[in-house]
């Protein structure tokens, strides 16, 4: 049996859907609280022997059930939370008592962490270290707080048999709408371009950066459930990895690659950066892909025209938008 937290979110339900159709395993507990009400929808076509509230989780597993191994990507998303004791609660405490049950039980536990972890990338994006980090809200930390505690637990040899934390980049690609504000820029071009015929875009507020040319590492959803799916296959790896192509690209890139896989002619709209966002905005992350390469994981990223017209054309642009 195969525990997915977050099983009804983006990346979640994508492992699932990896799991389903990729590896062709269906013996799957979704653990979710819906905060949508269309979020059942990114379940609908998956196959799973049971479905738990985020608080039935941990008494389950202490009924003495036989679990394989944990996929923890539940956790509170958005940047923009300001109640940091809710994040700490959820993203902390919530995770630090899976880990302590996966090490009771001798269960791996893969978890998700946050390239926003790495704040304004004063550090770089080296995930061989996490040392002097310094995230840019409260959700970043919250992420970073639980990374620097596994390491403790690992040195200290109190981890479950596998633990891989993933520090997932900018990923976009299906079951992500319900993450309204939060929904990547892919998504949101996408509406913005069906409803009003153009594309909205930050303004940049920094010299050094053009309009549109703020450089992210955009992963497609797909291949970040295929990188949990490895780690999940090769139970001796474990550790802190990026999960991103390595290779930074422009929002403008990502916006245009959006209309033209409609084919139609790009338009965009420069719009100023929020208030709220100021000072707390990454304006390039690309992540170092090496240790991931050094694990074994061997497959290619997808490109990001390939992922997007992938995206628009397969989902998007259809009346069943869900994976």
């Amino acid at each position: 049996m195969i525990v997915i937290t977050g099983g009804a979110g983006m990346i979640g339900s994508m492992i699932a859907w990896h799991l389903n159709t990729v590896l062709g395993r269906d013996d799957i507990v979704i653990v979710d609280r819906h905060k949508h009400a269309e979020q059942w929808q990114n379940l609908c076509h998956r196959r799973y022997a049971d479905y738990l509230d985020k608080d039935e989780l941990l008494p389950w597993l202490e009924s003495g059930v036989k679990v394989d191994a944990v996929i923890h990507m539940g956790a509170i998303s958005a940047t923009t939370e300001r109640d940091f004791n809710l994040l700490v609660q959820d993203n902390f405490r919530y995770s630090q008592r899976l880990w302590q049950w996966c090490a009771r039980n001798g269960v791996p536990l893969l978890y998700a962490s946050s390239a926003a972890t790495y704040g304004n990338g004063e550090q770089g994006y080296d995930d061989a270290s996490i040392e002097n980090l310094r995230p840019l809200n409260g959700y970043g930390y919250s992420k970073h707080l639980f990374d620097q505690w596994a390491l403790r637990q690992a040195e200290a040899g109190n981890a479950p048999p596998q633990w891989c934390g993933f520090k997932f980049f900018n990923v976009y690609g299906p079951n992500e709408y319900h993450k309204e504000r939060m929904a990547s820029v892919a998504w949101h071009s996408f509406n913005q371009f069906r409803e009003t015929g153009t594309v909205r875009l930050f303004k940049s507020d920094r010299p050094d950066f053009k309009d549109g040319m703020q450089l992210r590492d955009f992963v497609y959803v797909k291949d970040a459930a295929a990188v949990v799916a490895f780690f999940l296959a090769h139970a001796d790896k474990s550790g802190i990895y990026n999960v991103g192509t390595g290779q930074a690209r422009a929002f403008l890139d990502l916006a245009t690659a959006v209309m033209t896989s409609q084919g139609r002619e790009p338009s965009i709209t420069w719009i100023d950066m929020p208030q709220d966002l100021k000072g707390k905005y990454q304006y390039f992350t690309q992540a170092s892909a090496a240790k991931l390469r050094a694990a074994g994981y061997s497959q290619p990223f997808h490109a990001l025209e390939d992922g997007v017209r992938d995206y628009v054309q397969n989902y998007l642009m259809k009346t069943d938008a869900y994976c």
